[in-house]
């Protein structure tokens, strides 16, 4: 008998202690079809319902919304978020979903569309309970374990990297990333707050006595999430009896927001294309009522970059930051955020590290 991934994994469990807010987020590019095998050039846009719906069982997800322009197609998931260009899917799971286990569904349908895979990435933050985590995400050697096994015989090889300060174990990044040649220019942020502020965060609770909200819609407006990048097109969904998710679309830009209302802070910027393309996504984040506590450079293979850095509250009550870094816009070029400066109230020299480690 055939044993499937799934079925030698086993089932999720279920944590004691708490939800798992720290997202899984893989990313699979592809190379173009033959002409004759897809004129129009739909690519994965071209799979059903029914064939997203394959994938997303495997990794114990489900679609509560979407989303959709010209360039591709969003979901808003019962954890977390999908998006799925002609040549390109991005699935983000939290809790303790098995990402990992849609991956060879998501490679048989796009073989079947004659879609030859063209990178990987794969990255996530240190789980806050990770011996909640089921197979095939117990540890990080088990994740690159089973990457290797699908996209290690890429050009590139599998490249795996643990980066951040290892004096603070709770806040280090996890990436792998394999290609088969290099990355046409992308940047990718992703930002993980924890300890938000109790009032703050009660907009997120459904008609709580702390001023909560009746609808996504509500906190979307309430939480100022709405005036982050106002030329987004938003898709958002509430949870019971609290939860807040939002895919954000312009263009062929996205953004998504998942908040589970449960003091630090930490960023990770991956870019391809040079640090003259990046512009000031390249350099550190200046985040009021934040202190620095590191950043570091890692260099990816392809011409990529992964700048990554840790954050610690230093005032009370700090609001999330607005950034006044570079944003995109309806054409999907860079153009830089107005309005939206931020006070620095303190002084501080960043520690610089640049590490080519390898796990």
């Amino acid at each position: 008998m055939e044993m499937s991934l799934a079925d030698c994994w086993g089932s999720s469990p279920a944590s004691p202690i708490g939800f798992e807010g720290y997202e899984k987020r893989l990313e699979i590019t592809f190379s173009d079809a033959p002409v004759f095998v897809d004129p129009s050039g739909r690519g994965l846009r071209a799979l059903s319902r029914e064939q997203i719906d394959s994938f997303l069982d495997l990794a114990r997800c489900t679609i509560v919304s979407q989303l959709s322009n010209r360039q591709f197609d969003s979901y808003v998931l019962s954890e977390s978020s999908l998006f799925v260009y002609s040549h390109k899917v991005v699935l983000k799971t939290c809790g303790t979903t098995k990402l990992l286990l849609s991956i060879p569904r998501v490679l048989e349908l796009a073989a079947e569309l004659s879609l030859p895979v063209l990178s990987v990435k794969y990255s996530r933050g240190t789980f806050i309970f990770p011996s909640a985590q089921p197979s095939p995400h117990r540890s990080f050697s088990e994740e690159v374990s089973v990457l290797n096994g699908f996209f290690g015989g890429l050009k590139s090889g599998g490249n795996a990297y643990v980066t951040g300060d290892s004096f603070r174990p709770r806040k280090m990044w996890h990436v792998y990333y394999a290609t088969e040649e290099p990355e046409q220019p992308m940047v990718t942020l992703e930002m993980c707050m924890t300890g938000l502020d109790t009032k703050k965060a009660a907009v997120f609770f459904k008609n709580s006595a702390d001023g909560g909200c009746s609808s996504a819609k509500e906190m979307t407006k309430a939480s100022g999430i709405s005036g982050i990048i106002p030329e987004m097109e938003i898709c958002d969904f509430d949870f019971d009896p609290c939860g807040y998710s939002m895919n954000g679309i312009c263009g062929p830009a996205a953004s998504t927001i998942h908040v589970t209302p449960e003091e630090d802070f930490s960023v990770a910027v991956t870019i391809f294309g040079g640090r003259g393309f990046a512009q000031t996504w390249a350099t550190g984040a200046e985040v009021g009522s934040y202190m620095c506590d590191d950043l570091v450079e890692q260099v990816l293979p392809g011409g990529g970059l992964l700048v990554y850095q840790s954050f610690t509250a230093v005032t009370p009550g700090a609001v999330s930051p607005r950034s006044t870094l570079d944003v995109w816009n309806n054409e999907g070029m860079e153009t830089t955020a107005k309005g939206e400066e931020m006070c620095i109230d303190w002084e501080v020299e960043k520690k610089v590290v640049k590490k080519d480690v390898v796990v």
